[in-house]
């Protein structure tokens, strides 16, 4: 597929007519909530179960790349900020065909994501009031995030201000809690040493293939992240904004992933079914004995899944509208009135809405697609972003050195690193039974859109 320079102005200009309403403080914890996410909380069960103990080692090889990734999008988006984020790097450094194929693919993510979230949040809510319709429960959830969104984006920073310090709040207490009964100081426990990290069959009981399914859970457990990079082009100082969320990822991801698992396969069985059943953060504290835990966690999940979702609401309108903006989709998509894109807000939602009636009406198939085909988007984003960030630093570097705020590392090395990783990762996705069809509806999806945007591009080249 042909290389075509697109015009960097253009998103811009989106951003020119967006709201600047985002302050530091927004954020500045929009990035510290986007790595702590429902994955999380929840969904690192299951690679605690494949991995055992070495579930540490899965979460640090994964939160490296995941790394990598950051400071490449770092190092773009403080150049250019930009409310595309990563599509607008695509199609300067690739062509508009790249920037379509990543841009669309990351918005169906989100507004499929925003759906499942809606559904988990349901759950615990029916699990309260037990009789009480899911549907409506995601209906009301939906109502609330569209109309935040709706309204102006300081009140999309203010709820993920808020939701980003409880769940921060949450997880730096459950590992003050930890480290207290590992060391033997919390009062009713005894320092469990190592014996659950090298008894019931080892570091890695299930050897490196339960590794491998510990890695791919930890690798999607990441995503998230990005949001941070679309959000800067709508905060008072995007350039620095971005640079200083880049630069404290590293911490973040070491202390409250990497830090969280450790934390758990030390003082927990790693085979204990609660891990899986409860969720290992309710298995740990419930294991010390802690009072009312499972709710106490519950509601952190809770929390975790609105905030995703009103992040996923926001994302997926940026987007779209930044998308439209040049000239990659339906134009009524991006209007904006008061400074906010409305009508992508308003079919996000809705697109949200459809993928949680599906779920009711066509479990077993159309439903069943949807979740496959956003299985492996995350790692087809992060390969665009490795590729546009490989050929905009040279860019930079010839003719606009001064933009270099952010740095990748030992630059092109540690990007073609990155890239080998990326690529080792769906490897081992087509290695294993459950994550190969995942991979093989991704790729469907990744070509019809690439294909959509390559024609679209011929089109408008032989227009111009």
């Amino acid at each position: 597929m042909s290389r075509t320079s697109a015009p960097a102005p253009v998103d811009q200009q989106v951003g020119a007519s967006l709201s600047h309403g985002l302050k530091q403080r927004h954020l500045s914890m929009i990035a510290l909530g986007g790595v702590i996410g429902a994955g999380l909380f929840v969904g690192s069960g299951a690679g605690i179960a494949a991995a055992g103990p070495s579930i540490v080692v899965a979460y640090a090889i994964s939160g490296l790349l995941v790394m990598l990734v950051m400071r490449m999008l770092g190092e773009m988006s403080a150049a250019n900020p930009a409310s595309g984020s990563f599509s607008v790097h695509a199609e300067r450094a690739i062509g508009p065909w790249a920037g379509f194929t990543a841009g669309w693919a990351f918005w169906f993510l989100l507004c499929v994501a925003v759906g499942l979230e809606g559904i988990g949040a349901a759950k615990i809510m029916t699990g309260w009031l037990p009789g009480t319709p899911e549907w409506a429960w995601v209906a009301l959830f939906m109502l609330v995030f569209c109309g935040t969104n709706l309204a102006a984006v300081k009140n999309f920073g203010e709820f993920e201000f808020w939701f980003a310090a409880l769940k921060v709040g949450a997880i730096a207490l459950f590992l003050g809690i930890g480290v207290l009964a590992i060391l033997g100081i919390l009062p009713g426990t005894d320092a469990p040493g190592t014996a659950n990290l090298t008894g019931e069959g080892g570091f890695m009981p299930n050897g490196s293939e339960g590794l491998v399914v510990g890695l791919l859970a930890s690798v999607f457990a990441y995503g998230g992240l990005e949001t941070v990079t679309i959000a800067a082009a709508e905060s008072e100082h995007p350039v620095q904004g971005v640079a200083k969320a880049v630069r404290t990822a590293m911490w973040r991801i070491a202390l409250f992933y990497i830090g969280s698992m450790a934390v758990i396969v030390t003082l927990v069985p790693w085979g204990d079914p609660k891990v899986v059943e409860k969720g290992p953060y309710v298995a740990t504290l419930d294991h010390l004995g802690i009072p009312g835990a499972g709710q106490i966690m519950n509601m952190v999940v809770l929390v975790a899944l609105l905030s995703a979702m009103n992040a996923n609401v926001y994302g997926a309108s940026r987007m779209a509208c930044s998308l439209v903006a040049r000239g990659q989709g339906p134009k009524a998509l991006g209007k904006v009135f008061g400074g906010v894109p409305r009508t992508a807000v308003l079919v996000s939602s809705v697109f949200g809405f459809l993928c949680v009636l599906l779920s009711y009406w066509r479990p077993n198939d159309v439903f069943m697609w949807l979740l496959n085909m956003i299985g492996a988007v995350i790692l087809v984003v992060w390969f665009f972003i490795a590729v546009s960030q490989l050929l905009l630093r040279r860019q930079l570097e010839r003719e606009s050195p001064e933009k270099l705020v952010v740095k990748m590392w030992l630059y092109p090395g540690l990007t073609w690193a990155a890239l080998v990783g990326m690529a080792a990762v769906f490897v081992l996705m087509a290695r294993e039974p459950d994550t190969r069809t995942q991979l093989y509806y991704t790729g469907g999806l990744t070509l019809a859109l690439a294909l959509a945007g390559y024609v679209r591009q011929v089109a408008a080249s032989r227009k111009g």
